[in-house]
């Protein structure tokens, strides 16, 4: 696979996790968005409620493991934002969702 289409894979999941509403206690879209992008990379998913968690391919379980953790909540906009929080616009190669 190529840098390039991993650059673009990312940031579509990137685009996609912006614009889906997720807030505390209902992750599940932004958890759906998750497993099925992994699923979608042939990445065997395990999920208990909205935690996401892969294993790699080398994970042995008679070896010490490390678990890096990530939230994928968000808190709800107020009416400061002069931008639409849910839509997640490139401009000069950058992401701007809100300010």
């Amino acid at each position: 696979m190529q840098i390039e289409e991993l650059y673009n894979d990312a940031l579509l999941l990137l685009q996609l996790l912006i614009s889906t509403p997720s807030f505390s206690k209902e992750e599940n879209k932004t958890a759906n968005l998750i497993e099925s992008f992994l699923q979608s990379k042939n990445i065997e998913t395990n999920r208990l409620l909205n935690n996401i968690w892969v294993t790699s391919k080398y994970f042995d379980a008679d070896k010490p493991t490390i678990l890096l953790n990530s939230h994928h909540d968000t808190v709800k906009p107020n009416k400061q934002y002069t931008r639409d929080p849910f839509k997640a616009d490139i401009e000069d190669e950058k992401i701007i969702w809100f300010r």
